[in-house]
């Protein structure tokens, strides 16, 4: 397969992002030049490119250049050849060690230390390049762009905190590189993407700027691309970008909650503890996750657990608007909170809120699979009115001795569990041989598993979405 690698264009002056841009031009087989955006100090970083060709061998994981030593240290010779005899003082003294030169990976973090700050102000001077360079990729956007404008942007900057565990790395974007087909996103989109991210922190990280860390840059999105689009090329093998699937049943089992299923218009398949994401007819290009709230059933139908919140486009859509026989589309199933049924552990689960859904499913998956391992579930909300899903798990717990419910309230009534779910987490146990699965909001999940670790749990067995979908999942 050809791999495809980002081109960039010169930015001039990057006070003016709107000015002409003459396109570089890249040779296959060549390894790609870094964009010679202005320095901190005003000058050009036509250096940069010797630079990054140095990084580029590894991508983001590969080392600093050989020989890269830093600049000449005035009055030290420039060759390795010793100093004369007479031109010695009388007194000779070590040299000092040369100052170590940062790593790749140590500049990516610079830059995003400076940025941070300011990140609003970034991410905003990246949409505006990307538009006005390219302003045929403004449709791959929604209308409105206050809830998905920092979603880009800030998936870029996160990879960048995985800069030194490739296998992390490689999993998230190979995930993200899946996702982004439902927007409509191909190859030739990455090089416009590359350009904005490179001109946005040259403009705004002065401090740290500089061919180094520009050459660094260009080595990490080279290296993101091309995950992403590989990603997405071996995903076009197997399945489509998304499903239309039509709603089958809208039941709400109180006033702000509703459980939606639907009939998706092909196979779908997925695992008990995945998400999905979810597009409405009414808010076009805008996609939100949600967990399925059932394992894999026989007639391929799929719930979903959706609480309508404040200025939430498409939970309030799902919720008050969406009614039987209306189409939505669904993005690939992903997630990793999936039973691991070689092991004999026993299951602690966390679900808090709606987080009850895919709880839900990891019962049901762990009946289907007919072994006898304990599953203890703590079932929470604020107030007892939002246990709105109790019953069917008090009526699974009839049916399987193994399961264990128990619902707990912040500030409830007599006979039921209070203080919120890590109190009662602490008042039960041992957990040491659990492994423990979280899931509802991302408040309930930081605290949960602060306890959990407290408590001795090891954080490789502790499993729960991460907190960036779970944000998204909440509009």
């Amino acid at each position: 397969m050809r791999r495809t690698s980002w081109a960039t264009r010169r930015t001039g002056d990057m006070q003016t992002p709107w000015a002409k841009t003459d396109q570089r031009r890249s040779r296959r087989g060549r390894p790609m030049e870094s964009p010679t955006t202005p320095s901190a100090g005003g000058r050009g970083s036509g250096a940069a490119a010797a630079a990054a060709a140095g990084s580029q061998g590894g991508g983001w994981f590969g080392r600093d250049p050989k020989g890269a030593h830093g600049p000449q240290r005035p009055g030290q010779p420039e060759t390795g050849e010793s100093t004369p005899e007479s031109a010695r003082p009388a007194e000779r003294r070590p040299a000092p060690a040369p100052a170590a030169v940062p790593s790749a990976t140590e500049l990516l973090r610079r830059t995003m230390a400076e940025i941070e700050p300011i990140a609003d102000r970034v991410t905003s001077y990246f949409y505006a390049l990307l538009f006005l360079r390219h302003p045929g990729l403004r449709d791959l956007f929604p209308a409105a762009m206050d809830t998905q404008r920092d979603r880009l942007f800030k998936a870029l900057l996160t990879a960048a905190t995985h800069a030194d565990d490739p296998v992390t790395l490689t999993t998230y974007l190979t995930h993200l590189g899946r996702g982004h087909r439902k927007y409509g996103t191909l190859p030739q989109h990455y090089p416009a993407v590359g350009e904005a991210l490179i001109g946005a922190l040259a403009r705004h990280a002065p401090e740290t700027w500089g061919p180094r860390t520009e050459a660094a840059w260009v080595g990490a999105y080279t290296t993101i691309s091309q995950i992403m689009i590989d990603a997405a090329t071996e995903d076009e093998l197997r399945a489509p970008a998304w499903w239309q699937a039509e709603v089958v049943a809208h039941v709400m089992p109180t006033k702000d909650v509703a459980v939606v299923t639907v009939r998706p218009d092909g196979p779908y398949p997925f695992l008990a503890g995945q998400y999905t994401a979810l597009e409405t007819p009414w808010w076009p290009r805008v996609w939100r996750h949600y967990s399925f709230a059932s394992a894999p059933r026989s007639d391929g139908l799929l719930s979903f657990h959706v609480k309508a919140v404040p200025a939430g486009w498409v939970s309030n859509a799902l919720v008050h608007r969406a009614r039987t026989g209306d189409v939505i589309r669904l993005g690939p199933p992903a997630g990793s909170m999936t039973v691991d049924h070689t092991s004999d552990n026993g299951l602690l689960c966390l679900g808090g809120g709606t987080g009850i859904a895919p709880i839900k499913a990891l019962v049901e998956d762990v009946a289907r699979h007919g072994r006898r391992r304990s599953v203890d579930v703590f079932y929470g909300a604020r107030r007892n009115q939002g246990l709105y899903d109790i019953d069917t798990m008090l009526r699974l717990q009839q049916s399987h001795p193994w399961l264990s419910v128990r619902p707990v309230v912040d500030d409830g009534p007599v006979g039921l569990l209070s203080g919120g779910i890590p109190q009662a987490v602490r008042e039960f146990g041992p957990w040491h041989t659990y492994d423990a699965y979280l899931s509802g909001p991302p408040g309930m999940i930081r605290r949960s598993v602060d306890t959990l670790v407290g408590i001795g749990i090891p954080t490789h067995r502790i499993r729960h979405d991460s907190i960036e979908e779970l944000v998204g999942a909440t509009t």
